[in-house]
């Protein structure tokens, strides 16, 4: 079992906490707000919703329109008279994907948000082994599903490293990750940057910067959520150039760490100040 990974049952792996962690009696399982950001999904839209109305843990079902020029909204509207739990944001300008997720997360209730993009899925029982997993584990601040790779290429799929680079993309995913509220809005949620937006790696940043401060841990007992490939995705470029099929610009690769560098100690600046403020706070409650 690799570093990230648990099996269901299994303890979280987290290390190097640098925000105070909760040692309170396990309580009732929270429930949780699925956030899908969209941008011309009309055709796959329908599936990823079906997928999440199956899951009991979902509190809210909530699709950030990214100024889709196609009939997204309208699908959500349809869903939104067969159940009550969906109800759809506009964004006023196309922003990107982690734009929206952003957008979205203010707009939640619930204490544990799961991100799921518009063409992908989820698998029954999926919110609910990740649910169990928080449950079990309180001090842990987020968990990944492990996931299955539908329609990728051929060369892809049956190179011998396939396995190890998929489990990489697995712990980076959005659709993977289901994170308690309070820590994703701690850390400022994706990063936003042109570009992260134009070459990808929004990702990336924050599951570096997730590993670094609570732990990244994954659940490999079975796959729970379906990534369907399609012809511009960021995952079929990270597995071209890890498997050496394709050579990148060194400039963007430079600049892709520098930025996500950033990112992560800037986050990690912000915990290491909430985490003063809480020992302060704690310190005058009990003088």
């Amino acid at each position: 079992m690799s570093q990230g990974e648990t099996s269901h049952s299994a303890p979280s792996l987290a290390t190097n906490c640098l925000f105070p962690v909760s040692h309170s009696p396990v309580q009732l399982m929270p429930p949780i707000s699925i956030i899908i950001p969209c941008f011309n999904a009309t055709s796959t839209l329908p599936r990823t919703l079906e997928s999440c109305m199956i899951q009991p843990e979902a509190a809210e079902i909530i699709v950030v329109d990214d100024a889709s020029t196609d009939e997204s909204a309208e699908v959500v509207r349809r869903y939104t008279q067969r159940d009550a739990r969906i109800a759809l944001l506009h964004m006023p300008v196309n922003g990107g994907s982690a734009r929206a997720r952003n957008w979205a997360a203010l707009h939640t209730s619930q204490p544990v948000l799961a991100f799921v993009d518009a063409d992908d899925e989820y698998f029954p029982g999926a919110l609910g082994a990740a649910n169990q997993f928080l449950n079990q584990n309180p001090d842990a601040a987020s968990v990944r599903l492990d996931v299955e790779y539908a329609g990728f290429p051929e060369e892809i799929v049956k190179h011998p490293d396939f396995e190890k680079y998929a489990a990489t993309l697995s712990n980076t995913i959005p659709s993977s990750l289901i994170i308690r509220r309070a820590v994703y809005l701690a850390m400022g949620g994706f990063p936003m940057g042109e570009f992260f937006r134009q070459h990808g790696g929004y990702d990336g940043a924050l599951s570096w910067a997730l590993s670094r401060i609570f732990g990244n841990p994954r659940l490999i007992d079975t796959k729970r959520v379906r990534m369907h490939h399609h012809a511009r995705s960021h995952a079929t470029d990270f597995f071209r150039v890890s498997m050496g099929m394709h050579t990148p610009d060194p400039r963007h690769v430079l600049e892709s760490i520098r930025l996500s560098s950033q990112f992560v100690a800037a986050t990690e600046s912000a915990i290491r100040q909430m985490a003063e403020m809480s020992r302060l706070g704690t310190g005058n409650a009990k003088s």
